[in-house]
């Protein structure tokens, strides 16, 4: 199937793509159709008010669009209960939550956390402080010769020792998805608790937490085209339920006297003071835009773009390509020769913005032999169109460097 089989057209969905610009960096950040651009207006301009704490009204119907949020994202990646939902800033504020509210009280000196190379900086570091500050140690899986976290190895390195294992349902770099039903019985098998991390996976494939068995997973908002600043952190009931807060302050209370303080029952005791509210509803706003597209078609569609974008540049002898064939809306790739900020920035002039960098991934860059990478990300805004202006963008810097 080509990108041309397989169309969404939804560009016009989204205001703050001109005509000729291609924007292919979603992988960094999402761009906001209209639907939630609406909700995020309409939430401040006409029905803002706080929740939970207010006995009028508007409060209480404000109270329950944010819940209503809240039964969404819970439905939207299969979990049992929108108790098991925690709100947060964001992917990296939900796995230093895990970090500190359960690592750091469940491991303990010669216990160790299983990561891969190809993780982002924010499934790397919060797990090496708790590492230090416990005494445990952390192992890293290698990646298979197409770029995918070796499963095989993964069986072969974990121990009872083993007490969690933190892995990336996709690159953020490389758009290799993992098996992460395999990924979560191995680590069962040895009575390790896994989290994984959903950003690159939420907005592309259907997830459904129930089925893959995991303990816990993030996702961030804003790559799901939705807002900035939310997040969502969903954990099995009993471990949110043993697990003790890390922030004190407003919300997150049963009740408090100088002598002690109780904390409400999850998820309130980790959603300290006042909540991102219109953040919450302009994510709830994105699940509904993009289930109303479909998560295969999305998938089907990016894969398509993938594999165009692929073969083009694979045409070009000066181009080196990473990751699998089958990448999930990720192309990766460098320009012999050229370090990639110079790629992104002649791209720039011609109108296509692309990703250059370590992609946070500073450890894989070096098991890559490289520096950095040029990132090209597609979604529902993208075209054949942007593909043949990478590609000839591509094609200038060749020409400019010789």
């Amino acid at each position: 199937m080509t990108a041309t089989e397989a169309p969404l057209d939804r560009l016009a969905d989204f205001p703050a793509i001109p005509v000729g610009w291609a924007y292919l960096d979603t992988a960094a950040t999402a761009q906001k159709p209209q639907p939630v651009l609406d909700a995020i207006a309409r939430a401040y301009g006409e029905t803002y008010a706080t929740v939970h704490r207010g006995v009028y009204q508007r409060s209480a119907d404000m109270t329950l669009a944010y819940e209503a949020a809240r039964q969404k994202v819970a439905r939207f990646i299969g979990a049992t209960t929108p108790d098991e939902i925690v709100f947060v800033r964001g992917a990296t504020e939900g796995i230093n939550l895990v970090a500190q509210c359960w690592a750091a009280t469940q491991l303990k000196a010669g216990d160790r956390i299983l990561l891969s190379m190809l993780e982002h900086h924010s499934n790397i570091v919060p797990w090496q402080m708790v590492a230090e500050r416990v005494g445990a140690a952390i192992d890293v899986l290698p990646l298979t010769d197409d770029h995918r976290i070796d499963l095989d190895a993964m069986e072969r390195m974990l121990t009872p020792q083993h007490k969690l294992v933190a892995l990336a349902h996709v690159s953020n770099v490389l758009g290799s998805v993992l098996d992460a039903k395999r990924a979560t019985d191995l680590a069962h098998a040895v009575g390790a608790k896994i989290l994984l991390d959903g950003c690159q996976a939420v907005p592309r494939v259907a997830v459904d937490v129930a089925a893959i068995g995991c303990d816990f997973y993030v996702f961030s908002g804003h790559k799901l085209y939705g807002p900035t600043g939310i997040g969502v952190l969903w954990g099995k009931g009993d471990l949110l339920a043993a697990m003790q807060p890390y922030q004190g302050g407003g919300s997150m209370i049963d009740r408090v006297t100088f002598a002690k303080t109780t904390y409400a029952p999850p998820p309130g005791r980790f959603e300290a003071g006042t909540p991102h509210i219109v953040g919450a509803l302009g994510l709830a706003a994105a699940i509904d835009y993009v289930e109303g597209i479909g998560l295969a078609a999305i998938h089907a569609h990016e894969t398509a773009l993938v594999r165009d974008a692929r073969a083009a540049l694979s045409s070009l002898n000066s181009v080196r390509l990473f990751g699998p064939e089958d990448s999930a809306g990720i192309v990766s790739f460098a320009v012999q020769g050229v370090h990639p900020h110079d790629v992104g920035t002649i791209l720039d002039e011609g109108r296509v913005a692309i990703r250059a960098g370590h992609h946070c991934a500073q450890p894989l860059m070096e098991a890559l032999g490289v520096d950095a990478t040029a990132r090209a990300s597609f979604a529902v805004y993208n075209g054949p169109q942007d593909i043949e202006a990478l590609v000839k963008g591509v094609e200038r810097v060749t020409r400019i460097f010789g």
